[in-house]
């Protein structure tokens, strides 16, 4: 006779009520924080504007780090800054990895890691132990020099590109002397920032280049040409967009550029959406990111110019690819979304703010780079070449062309209306513009041959602006719930570490 099996009863507990409170008043908070951003700007010299912002300190207790009276401050700045720098790029580095294989695993329906420490939290040092530990082959017939050296040549760049830029507004931090400090968040801010970004993520190449070369292997060969050739073909379209905020400001310092950003609506990526995204794209390509990972496909070149690469030296090869994630993230958001600017003001009465605001931004992007990666896949090597000078680069010269025009317009008639409008005719022209490229193409078109094939009716696909609209609209809605859901979880999470009473 056939036994009966029970379900067995669910174990899990009910998240306590003023846990449930305490995750409301958080977000509501947070929402109200954003909300009164304005108000509080304008509060002037109140008791909460005069403790966070520089001015609320006695003048004559203040120094300039840098200036004529900063004493040791930029030697003790210097090594400070390159240190806690140094520290929080590694970690950075060490979660972004954690972050793709959750978020990859959550696209494709799996757990991801969940094994090393709590939610897989410690699985970065678990795999930085094995790396430590693994063993270190070398080919017989490398050149070893080079061979030693290609790591150091594509990591160091992915560092050292950060440099010029401010990840914060400057603090003022008392000292043992009994004065108050003006410290830069940044290591410094020279007047041609935007050549030195040029110039460092150019260097990586050479890593990639360098490794094939040495290897003393033919995949590792055909990886590395294809590095040089698809730097060379990016590397224009990447130059081109990143004049477009030179052009704006009339300055290469990137504190520049992000200071005269300090609203949402004085953002470059509202201004010229067009180079934001060649920008975007090109920098992908510069750090060889999914689709444009051609340099190491795996079908083709079994791993590329890492496939005679083991132990720490294909560390350090991945420590490059996402230290350059977060690098480009860092360009693209100080370039174009007002960097350390949260774009209400609220930064400039709580400068303490700043890299907590850069932060959120790289993460955003993070994600979005891992979403490219798990939907989009590796194109064929002829049309990434084809892109890169066909597409994208008549694309940035309209792009400069673009704010060129635009600039010279409001200059000339003194208005920022002017320049506004300029502005959006281009876009108008731009938009219609593809839109009549594609169908000349054929891209739009539909034979009576394929025509069921590509029916919405028959496929189940939908698509047009009214569809795309809804998209968005339930996008905007649906982002208070999956606050409310994040945070519940992260609650239900807490309420599982209490201890148990009932088994007492």
């Amino acid at each position: 006779m056939a036994q009966t099996v029970t379900a067995p009863e669910n174990q899990s507990r009910r998240i306590p009520r003023w846990l449930i409170i305490v995750g409301l008043v958080v977000i509501v908070g947070i929402v109200a924080l954003v909300l009164l951003a304005p108000t509080l700007y304008s509060l002037g010299d109140s008791a909460l504007q005069g403790y966070f912002n520089p001015y609320g300190v006695d003048p004559s207790l203040i120094r300039e780090c840098y200036g004529e009276n900063g004493g040791g401050c930029p030697t003790v700045h210097s090594i400070a800054f390159s240190l806690i720098f140094l520290i929080v790029m590694l970690t950075g580095f060490a979660y972004t990895t954690l972050l793709e294989r959750k978020f990859i695993a959550w696209f494709q329906q799996r757990s991801g890691p969940n094994r090393v420490g709590p939610g897989g939290f410690l699985q970065p040092a678990a795999d930085g132990v094995k790396l430590i530990f693994k063993e270190d082959i070398i080919p017989s017939g490398a050149d070893k020099p080079v061979y030693y050296l290609a790591p150091i040549l594509k990591t160091v760049p992915a560092l050292i590109v950060l440099a010029v830029i401010p990840l914060g507004p400057k603090l003022l931090i008392p000292w043992f002397d009994g004065l108050w400090y003006r410290v830069p968040l940044g290591l410094t801010d020279v007047n041609v920032g935007i050549l030195w970004l040029l110039a460092i993520t150019s260097l990586g190449t050479y890593g990639v280049v360098l490794a094939g070369w040495s290897s003393n292997n033919k995949y590792a060969m055909l990886g590395g040409l294809r590095a040089s050739a698809q730097m060379l073909s990016y590397e224009l379209c990447l130059g081109l967009t990143m004049a477009v905020p030179i052009l704006l400001v009339g300055s290469m310092s990137l504190g520049d550029i992000i200071e005269s950003q300090t609203y949402i609506w004085q953002w470059y990526a509202f201004q010229n959406p067009l180079a934001m995204a060649i920008l975007m794209i090109a920098l992908l390509a510069e750090i060889t990111r999914s689709p444009f990972d051609l340099p190491e496909a795996e079908q083709e070149l079994t791993q590329g110019f890492m496939t005679e690469y083991s132990g720490m030296k294909f560390a350090m090869f991945m420590m490059a690819e996402y230290l350059g994630m977060i690098s480009v993230s860092i360009i693209v958001a100080s370039l174009y979304l007002g960097g350390y600017n949260d774009g209400f003001g609220l930064v400039q009465n709580l400068p303490f703010l700043g890299p907590v605001v850069l932060i959120g931004k790289v993460i955003l992007f993070l994600i979005g780079m891992v979403w490219v990666r798990a939907t989009l896949p590796r194109i064929r090597y002829d049309r990434l070449m084809a892109l890169g000078w066909k597409v994208l680069l008549p694309l940035a010269l309209v792009a400069v062309l673009w704010t060129t025009v635009a600039v010279l317009l409001g200059d000339i008639f003194g208005d920022p209306i002017a320049y506004g409008i300029a502005g959006l005719v281009f876009f108008v022209v731009v938009i219609g513009g593809s839109l009549w490229a594609l169908n000349r193409s054929g891209e739009f078109t539909n034979d009576d041959a394929n025509a069921m094939e590509n029916d919405p009716v028959v496929t189940g696909e939908r698509g047009g602006i009214g569809y795309m609209a809804l998209q968005v609209l339930g996008g905007i809605i649906a982002v208070p719930f999956v606050l409310l859901k994040a945070t519940i979880g992260a609650l239900d999470s807490l309420a599982k570490l209490a201890p148990d009473d009932s088994k007492k």
